[in-house]
Formats: C-alpha cells, structure tokens, sequence
C-alpha cells in the first residue's frame, strides 16, 4: 500500500515502515560519530525502548557503547491493511541494525506496569545479561493497572488549585486561540501520580533488586520536563508535576534499597521536544514551537538523540555533572537559560494566526511531529507501494 499520514487531533494513527527505519538509522549515525567515555553502561535495560527519549536511550548505550540491551515497550503490530504503530517500526529497525552490528538485543511488548514482563524481563536477563548496570525509565501512558490489586488508574492534563485559560497553538486548525482547562480535583491528582509517578519505576528497581540481577555500582534514570513559568500552569506546577515530583520521592527510595551495591538513582530533567506525549499537552506546541525558534537561532536545539547522548557523556557517565537542588540530573540547561526563556515569551506574548510562520518554527514542530511516525525523512519515497506488516526480530 501507499501509506500516507493520517492525522486526527494531536496524534498520527498509522505510521511508515521505511520512513521510521530511516528516522531510527539517522539517530543511529549520529551516535557513531559521537566520543563517549569508556567507562559506560555494558548492559542496559530500558523500560519504554521505542519512541523518544527511551529509544534515543537505547542507542546511545548500544551504537555509542556498544551495550547490550532488552528492551520494553507496548506497541501495536502490523496487519495486511494496518499499519503498526511507530515504535513497533522503531524497534523492528534498531534490531535490525543491532543485528547487522552485532550488538546483542532482545525485545518484550508487553505491559510493562504488569508483574508478568517483570518477571520476563528478569528471566532474559539472567539467560543472556547477567547483571544490568543501567536501567533508563522511560514509560508515558494515560492509564496504569496496579499489577497487585487490579484497579486502574487514569492521568489528567489539569492545574491545580484553580482553572486556567491560556494561549495556544491549536494544531488542527493552525490557529492561535485560547484554551481553558478546569483544575483537578484531589482524586485526579491521585490518579495521575499513581500513573505518571514514581510508583512503578520502584516497583522495577526492587524486582530487579530481588532478582539479583543488578550490578555493583548500577545507575538508573527516569525522565522528566519540569519547564519554566510559561508552562508550569498546565505541566509543572499541575497534576503532571505532582506525578513528575513523585519521582523525587521513588528516586530517594530507590538509593536507599540498592545502597549495598552503591547503586545510583537520579531523576533527570530534560529540554521540550515533541514527542507523542508532548503534542497531547495543551500549551506546549506553541511553546515548542518559540522555543525552535529561539534555540535554533542560537545554534543550541538538540532533539531526542542529541539530548540523551549528552546526557549519557555529560552527566550519567560524566566526570563533573550537573545536579540541581533536588538531586536531579540538569539536562535541561541550554532550554533554561534565561535569555531564552525571555525570547520565548516575548514570541509567547506577541504572535497570533497571522504571525505563527514570521515568529515561531511551528514548520519545523510539524516537520518534527511527522517524523515520529515515519513522514517528512529525506530519502524516503513516500509513493512508493510498501507493505505495512513487519516483524520484529528476537522478540521474546
């Protein structure tokens, strides 16, 4: 079939085979070029393995480390006349190319909240891995099952404390309108912790912890924007942040269960990027898209690949890295400059329909949003006739 993007709202619901092959192989060589420490991860599970940051994780510690991984992901695979979802592209595209490298990895689609992958996941890495020496956590999803009790608790995109109506960049229309949301109540701020927190991050560590199946000195990382004023209305300071400020919490809880083994536990603060998840959040693809602007100009934007390669030299095997006042990894510094973050909101402040194109790189969001499902990648002939069904090797 000829598979062109079909958008609806925020989300892409099908995605292209070759474009995200080709997506994932640029990442790929961006890697290679890059001089990493010789001291990094030699076996690496991550917990959310196919899109965004955990699959720029993912090869970093493979292609730039030459890392063994397992990777843990819930996507939707192919059928004759349905194409798949992106990370299952993703992840059919990277093994592929740990294969032809000769890079040991193993892959698990399953719910990742449940006990059942836990134990799988444990299983594999006792068969193949021995002992994991880094474990990236780096799951986003609207709904999590207590894998102990069965009830299932759903995220809201709310403030807290009091409605708000703010700018924003409504992507289906391509207009500047405004949006109002009303604030949450204490259960939905409950249940955005319980989903969106630290809870399950723990409840991995712990198994593996049990399971014996850490090394001496393990480092493990979750992800998480905290942003600026501009944001913190509907992210930072709202139901989102709570759950983000859990992790805080599991971060301590985690250092203090593989103490023994000198383990390390560390939140990590990262720049905006679209993602899946980030398009979904009111505000922030107009933020995005200043922020583009503003960070382009400047020579300092760096998308997924660029982030957690930095990442990985600069602070979680870096000799000097930057930690803020709640323990976290600063990944996010360049975004936070405040000479950025006045730009941005002079853009914030001033632009509307008219205006979108001249003061803001909302092409360049777009162009960005595209590529998470496989369109918009140069060298890719998207009328070409391609089937949708593809497997992933060494899927267990």
């Amino acid at each position: 079939m000829v598979i062109k993007p079909k958008i609806r709202g925020f989300i892409c619901t099908n995605a292209h085979p070759t474009g995200c092959q080709a997506h994932v192989n640029e990442q790929i060589a961006y890697v290679k070029e890059q001089a990493y420490t010789a001291d990094g991860p030699k076996n690496v599970l991550v917990i959310g393995a196919s899109t965004g940051y955990g699959l720029a994780s993912r090869i970093t510690s493979a292609f730039g480390h030459n890392a063994k991984t397992l990777g843990i992901f819930f996507e939707k695979p192919p059928t004759e006349k349905k194409t798949a979802s992106a990370g299952w592209y993703n992840t059919a595209a990277f093994q592929q190319a740990a294969d032809e490298a000769g890079i040991y990895s193993k892959n698990i689609n399953g719910d990742a909240f449940s006990h059942e992958v836990k134990a799988q996941a444990i299983e594999a890495i006792k068969a193949d891995m021995g002992k994991i020496d880094l474990v990236v956590y780096s799951l986003a999803s609207p709904r999590r099952t207590d894998p102990d009790t069965g009830e299932v608790y759903s995220s809201t995109l709310k403030p807290i404390g009091q409605s708000v109506t703010t700018k924003n960049l409504n992507t289906s229309k391509r207009v500047i309108d405004e949006v109002s949301v009303e604030a949450a109540n204490d259960a939905e701020i409950q249940g955005t912790i319980d989903v969106m927190g630290g809870a399950d991050w723990e409840l991995w560590m712990n198994a593996l912890n049990d399971a014996g199946v850490l090394a001496q000195g393990v480092k493990t990382v979750a992800y998480t924007y905290i942003g600026k004023e501009l944001t913190w209305p509907i992210y930072g300071k709202a139901t989102i942040g709570k759950a983000k400020e859990d992790l805080d919490r599991a971060a301590t809880a985690i250092n203090n269960v593989t103490a023994s083994l000198n383990g390390q536990a560390r939140v990590t603060s990262l720049n905006a990027v679209v993602t899946q998840a980030s398009s979904a959040i009111p505000i922030m693809p107009l933020y995005i898209s200043a922020m583009f602007k503003v960070m382009k100009a400047d020579g300092t934007y760096e998308g997924c690949i660029e982030q957690i390669s930095n990442l990985f030299k600069e602070n979680i095997y870096g000799d000097t890295p930057r930690i803020d006042e709640q323990g976290r990894f600063r990944q996010n510094y360049k975004e936070l400059e405040e000479s950025v973050q006045q730009r941005v909101t002079d853009i914030w402040n001033t632009v509307d329909t008219d205006t979108i194109d001249e003061l803001t790189d909302y092409v360049g969001y777009h162009a960005e949003f595209l590529k998470l499902f496989g369109f918009n990648v140069d060298g890719v002939d998207y009328d070409a006739d391609v089937s949708p069904e593809l497997a992933i090797s060494n899927l267990l």
